[in-house]
């Protein structure tokens, strides 16, 4: 089974350890990472999204064998077939290890999180990376056109303009401005801001392309190679706080907004050169 443009990632009920800093090192691999806390929002989330990969804590939530249960029914109902389990737990029970990848057959391991946050990382990223979890996709990003409190500003020699931010990752953007400056391709910015909620970022950046949306022009642009990485750390934080209130919106609600549609497959994503910083 291919999976092109990635899976989503869910972590049921994530210890503390997960939550502050397992997270982290995931999204800077670029995976697609959620935090849910609900089971039931859980049930609803993955017969949405049925290709995706599920991380169950199993000492939170449920008592071990009520998770026993649920996921042998998950893994029984073939409308599931492709949601892949995994589970962790400070349990260093070898038989309860056994049970789950031998007997119960769940696809995606079983993490011991006492062998520590380096061995845990490194056992995840190997799992997502054998389940195809990033496919052809190389960067998540955000819809973030329905965000009020997401804007740019940027000034160029003579040029001043604000505007909207479309969609955001952590390579480049898309957004409207107004008034429209009518920038070339490979225009070099030097100037602009960038307000994801309560960060503010001063970023360089080229025009990359732009096309026509309606009646306004959508610019894409490029960060610069040398963008800071704590930059790149504010609109990562940005992008996971954006995607997790969208699919909690979606559990809720059953449909899809705009920043939780599928992101665009690798050919739409433009390149940047990192070897150019």
């Amino acid at each position: 089974m291919g999976f092109e443009l990635g899976r989503k990632v869910f972590f049921l009920y994530p210890p503390s350890v997960v939550r502050d800093e397992l997270i982290s090192r995931l999204l800077e691999q670029e995976y697609e990472v959620y935090m849910l806390r609900d089971i039931a929002m859980a049930d609803r989330l993955l017969a949405m999204f049925p290709a995706s990969i599920v991380f169950v804590n199993i000492d939170a939530g449920k008592s071990e064998s009520e998770w026993e249960d649920w996921i042998r029914a998950k893994l029984a109902n073939p409308a599931l077939s492709g949601v892949g389990i995994g589970i962790l737990t400070y349990n260093q029970d070898e038989n309860l290890q056994k049970k789950y990848l031998m007997d119960i057959g769940i696809q995606c391991g079983f993490v011991k999180l006492k062998l520590g946050l380096e061995e845990s990382t490194k056992i995840l990223l190997s799992t997502l990376q054998a389940n195809e979890a990033k496919g052809r996709r190389k960067y998540v990003r955000a819809n973030c056109a329905d965000d009020s409190l997401t804007a740019i500003n940027l000034r160029e020699g003579a040029i001043t303009a604000t505007g909207k931010i479309q969609d955001i990752s952590v390579v480049g953007f898309s957004c409207i401005l107004d008034p429209d400056p009518a920038f070339k391709k490979n225009t070099v910015l030097h100037d602009i801001q960038l307000k994801l909620r309560a960060n503010l970022v001063k970023i360089e950046a080229v025009v990359f392309g732009a096309r026509m949306v309606e009646d306004r022009t959508q610019y894409v642009m490029l960060l610069a190679p040398r963008t800071e990485p704590v930059v790149r750390d504010k609109i990562r934080n940005y992008i996971q706080y954006a995607l997790q209130s969208d699919i909690e919106q979606l559990a809720v609600s059953g449909e899809i907004p705009a920043a939780a549609a599928e992101a665009p497959a690798e050919a739409d994503l433009p390149e940047i050169d990192e070897a150019e910083s």
